[in-house]
């Protein structure tokens, strides 16, 4: 069991076709040592075709995930092809930094810079490529980096990424 000190709270943004990337990210943070407690929705089957037929209000849907995201201590975001086409992935990137929270982008596999989605372009904390190392350097506060996918450095395109929580 993972100690406390190692247990953290975040909420993995994503686009839901990349649902099977947010088993993979905790499941590599498990590896080296920590607990991750995700808040982020992942629609169940049913759950799926009652938003896809509209059922689900937008409204309930943003009461849920700002819930969802209050009780996290950081968000993250994964990155891969067609993130930065999601509104809702936008929506809790603003809603993460109204409310203060660390947001780290975390690249998935084939996700380019042209992925990285415009609110996050806004207000990311740090963008890092797929390595536990890395993403809980970034989770953590320990580095503001932001990164190409090919791991190579890049200018945050916001002042606010070098401040250190």
């Amino acid at each position: 069991m993972a100690s406390e000190k190692k247990r953290r709270h975040v909420f993995i943004s994503h686009h839901h076709a990349d649902d099977e990337h947010v088993s993979r990210l905790a499941k590599l943070l498990r590896g080296a040592g920590y607990d991750i407690r995700n808040s982020s929705i992942r629609a169940k089957p049913a759950n799926q075709r009652r938003l896809d037929r509209g059922e689900v209000s937008d409204e309930t849907i943003r009461r849920l995930l700002r819930m969802k995201i209050s009780w996290a201590g950081r968000i993250v975001v994964l990155v891969g092809k067609d993130t930065h086409k999601r509104p809702w992935v936008n929506w809790e990137i603003e809603q993460a930094h109204k409310q203060g929270k660390r947001i780290v982008g975390v690249y998935i596999r084939g996700g380019t810079h042209a992925d990285v989605p415009e609110a996050f372009e806004k207000y990311g904390s740090a963008l890092v490529g797929w390595t536990s190392a890395s993403v809980m350097k970034a989770i953590d506060g320990e580095t503001n980096t932001f990164e190409r996918p090919d791991g190579t450095s890049r200018d945050p395109v916001h002042e606010g990424a070098s401040l250190k929580c």
